[in-house]
């Protein structure tokens, strides 16, 4: 297993990049949690320092860096927190953009993934329905082509960006009866008549807009269709990889951060005349966190490496957002009980936490489907292959 040797340049960027988040995110990150709204200006700020499209082309705006950087943006951001706000960039910078990047016509590059680049528009992916959850294949959204238009019916759930967000990376069905081949994505604009969407009053993640969609009689420019139709299952099936690895990385970095945080306050808190953390049963629990942590991002970062030499890493991502996103919920809630009745208030960031970490074995796929990914592989010996497609 290869270990990651971070450059004297990553380290440059990761503490510049802790600057920029204490400076422009962290005194904020509570306002936006009350507000249920991040200020898009932030997306500006961070399109100007180039956070926006870290592993995109020059020539589309992006820096053009290898994907460790993007890991440790992914880590910093989740220790803002609040995986609300977290979310929200991931979406746009590693599960939404990059289908734009990789299938998308360069009119469309050009009117779309550049602003996004610049932190000047808003992503999302619409994928999930109502009726059909982790069953891609299930989606009823229609597209039926008419002269120069797509006309569009139907309904999305649980997207992130939804409401606030400029356009939607949408998976539809423009051919009802072929299955897998008639899913096809189309880029539909937040604004156009016939879209509706309304914010869902979420558990968690309370500073992202998570929303559900309509799409009546929407018409799209043919010229809005993401590579070929008919290809989009292909597309999202190579596509979710990424989301996978990137859900990882913020699941355990989320843990980690409710750890340190946890640490802080063992250090401070006495019960019974000593520190908590002087107690030998909370000192070997956190000593089991730790391990649980430090092994579980040696694989994570072995991910990392895998993606980073653009190999498709299935089994490895899958077991990535497995294993991080189980322990992520079992991390908070142990330290979330360190704290008391305290960790029960809103006045400790435990709790929210414990809020947000929740859904991580949920989005991109359940852990059950993550389970079935990996014993497909193991046991009916299963394989998968990379979209070999061309970008445009």
């Amino acid at each position: 297993m290869q270990a990651i040797r971070f450059t004297a340049e990553h380290q440059i960027f990761r503490d510049s990049l802790r600057a920029f988040i204490r400076k422009e995110i962290l005194p904020y990150i509570d306002d936006w949690e009350k507000s249920g709204e991040i200020d898009r200006i932030i997306w500006k700020k961070m399109g100007e320092m180039g956070l926006m499209g870290l592993n995109y082309p020059e020539k589309y705006g992006g820096l053009g860096l290898d994907f460790y950087y993007s890991l440790i943006l992914c880590e910093e951001l989740s220790y803002c927190f609040s995986g609300g706000f977290t979310i929200s960039a991931l979406v746009i910078q590693y599960m939404s953009a990059p289908y734009l990047l990789k299938y998308a016509s360069e009119e469309l590059k050009t009117h779309y993934l550049i602003p996004v680049i610049a932190g000047e528009m808003v992503s999302s992916v619409a994928i999930t329905e109502p009726g059909a959850g982790s069953d891609v294949k299930q989606i009823k959204t229609t597209a039926i082509r008419d002269g120069d238009v797509y006309i569009v019916n139907g309904s999305k759930t649980f997207i992130t960006n939804g409401f606030y967000g400029d356009f939607f990376i949408t998976a539809v069905k423009t051919a009802a009866n072929e299955g897998t081949k008639g899913i096809s994505l189309l880029l539909i604009d937040r604004h156009e008549t016939g879209v509706s969407a309304n914010k869902i009053n979420k558990l968690g993640w309370h500073a992202s807009d998570t929303a559900e969609l309509g799409f009546n009689n929407v018409r799209v420019p043919a010229s809005n269709l993401i590579g070929n139709e008919g290809e989009g299952f292909r597309y999202l099936m190579d596509g979710l990889q990424l989301e996978r690895l990137t859900a990882a990385i913020h699941s355990l970095s989320t843990a980690d951060s409710a750890l340190q945080y946890t640490l802080d306050y063992i250090g401070q808190r006495e019960a019974f005349g000593k520190k908590i953390g002087e107690f030998q049963s909370i000192r070997h629990r956190v000593a089991q966190i730790v391990a649980n942590i430090a092994t579980t991002r040696a694989f994570i970062y072995h991910c990392c490496d895998l993606h980073n030499q653009e190999e498709y890493a299935v089994q490895e991502c899958s077991i990535a957002k497995l294993q991080a996103s189980e322990l992520a919920v079992n991390v908070v809630n142990q330290c979330l009980q360190l704290f008391g009745g305290y960790g029960f208030t809103e006045d400790y960031k435990i709790a929210r936490l414990y809020r947000d970490v929740r859904v991580g074995t949920i989005i991109g796929g359940t852990s059950e489907i993550m389970l079935e990914i990996i014993a497909k592989m193991s046991i009916d010996k299963v394989t998968y292959q990379a979209d070999k497609s061309d970008s445009k």
